[in-house]
């Protein structure tokens, strides 16, 4: 799967160049976040402004991956979600379980608020 990525200094962000958003699709993005984690990054944006559709099966992985980096202390947001793909995750309330936003600056925001937060609830312990 091809996905643009640009990382920067606390975040990276990742868009994938198709159409569909596949549940195989999913699986190669999950791969790639265990790639960037190796090699530093902590924090994902992913940016479907390309994707049109999803497939069913492929919201679960999403969820999963979701729970996966909070379970890990790290963050993922979504973004550039519209259209089919905002109006199916919608329908099956998936969009609840996600950090779901309809632009880029606001994904930035939530990364540096949950780092911030991170941080704040480290030194306490």
């Amino acid at each position: 799967m091809d996905f643009k990525i640009d990382t920067r200094d606390t975040f990276s962000v990742i868009t994938p160049e198709t159409e569909t958003i596949t549940a195989n699709m999913t699986e190669d993005l999950r791969a790639t976040f265990e790639k960037m984690r190796q090699s530093g990054s902590q924090n994902f944006i992913v940016d479907f402004h390309n994707c049109t559709t999803i497939e069913e099966n492929a919201k679960q992985s999403l969820v999963e991956m979701h729970e996966e980096c909070y379970s890990m202390g790290r963050s993922l947001v979504f973004t550039g979600v519209k259209g089919k793909v905002l109006a199916s995750l919608k329908e099956s309330e998936t969009d609840t379980l996600l950090n779901v936003t309809p632009k880029m600056i606001e994904a930035i925001d939530i990364i540096s608020m949950e780092i911030l937060e991170r941080d704040l609830y480290g030194e306490e312990s």
